[in-house]
């Protein structure tokens, strides 16, 4: 479970972020990893050289640093998100041709990379996803990804049984299983959504009133599935008012978030564990910087790319959540 959306400002400047939930014990923490970092392929133990600085909330684990989401200097954010059910990876040696890497570094990769969304598509042609055991699920955890550039542009990246896709998303919005295609077309089923209501209905000759205000928002479902996730999130973004500023800009970010955030005790997994928000972070692309809160502490923690030099700084502990 997951939610992730962007929004823009009406300086234009764009915001990514996501929800976090997770069944699983995580300790991330925000690392920043400085341009020109090596690191290496898991999959063949070749050395990949990161091209951009990036910073991104992560965790290090069995001498594996796996991220969730970040966003680097050209202003380049993704994040992953779980894809049960519906993710179909490589297990093959690919044709030589391609660069294999494995599922759960794929986005270290992406934003150690790419500078924007056409880049991103110009480098998967080279890229093959191949399915990997990580250290956290002990899994080889079913991903898809959600990206966004400086200038706005928002895609989502699928490998399922039709192959590698990546689609355009006019939305800004991903969550989990199904497809993002599913998702889309699931919106058809919620135009008479709106904000405003309708004040009086006749039946026969009796009128009938609203119970207050929200009647338009009726039709809208309730609980924490993904798709329902997904529309609620959707329905927030397209009506909320344009923030000005960059203070505006955040603050309705993590205000669309509380609509699908995740108490504990309200989903609890085959695995008798409870699967909750562990966080909620949110990125400025245009200054490369971390807002950012966890499920026990509420308090909005800020950091940025250029606040430490060293190479691959583990900056800040969102709390061993």
């Amino acid at each position: 479970m997951c939610t992730a959306i962007t929004l823009q400002s009406g300086q234009g400047e764009t915001f990514f972020g996501r929800n976090m939930d997770f069944s699983y014990d995580i300790d991330p923490h925000i690392y920043i990893v400085p341009s020109g970092y090596e690191w290496n392929n898991v999959l063949n133990m070749r050395k990949i050289r990161n091209r951009y600085r990036f910073i991104g909330i992560g965790q290090e684990l069995e001498g594996l640093l796996g991220f969730f989401d970040g966003v680097n200097e050209m202003g380049f954010a993704a994040a992953a998100l779980y894809f049960a059910g519906y993710a179909r990876y490589n297990t093959g040696p690919g044709n030589g041709q391609e660069e294999s890497i494995a599922s759960f570094e794929f986005l270290h990769y992406l934003l150690g990379n790419c500078a924007n969304t056409e880049e991103l598509k110009r480098l998967l042609r080279q890229v093959k996803i191949t399915g990997l055991e990580d250290p956290v699920t002990r899994t080889v955890a079913p991903l898809h990804w959600i990206a966004a550039d400086r200038g706005g542009n928002c895609v989502v990246i699928e490998q399922t049984d039709r192959g590698l896709e990546v689609f355009d998303n006019p939305i800004g919005v991903l969550a989990n299983s199904p497809d993002f295609k599913w998702h889309m077309t699931n919106l058809r089923n919620y135009m008479e959504a709106s904000p405003v209501q309708t004040e009086e209905a006749f039946w026969g000759d009796y009128r009938l009133t609203p119970f207050g205000q929200a009647g338009g928002t009726q039709i809208l479902p309730g609980g924490y599935t993904s798709p329902a996730r997904f529309v609620r999130t959707s329905y927030l973004k397209s009506f909320l008012p344009v923030p000005e500023s960059r203070n505006e800009a955040v603050v309705s970010c993590f205000h669309i978030m509380e609509s699908v955030t995740v108490p504990k005790g309200a989903v609890i997994t085959s695995r008798n564990e409870y699967d909750y928000t562990r966080y909620t972070a949110f990125i400025n692309t245009a200054t490369c910087e971390y807002f950012f809160k966890t499920y026990d502490n509420i308090q909005v923690g800020t950091a940025g790319l250029y606040e430490e030099e060293s190479p691959y700084q583990r900056l800040v502990n969102l709390g061993g959540i």
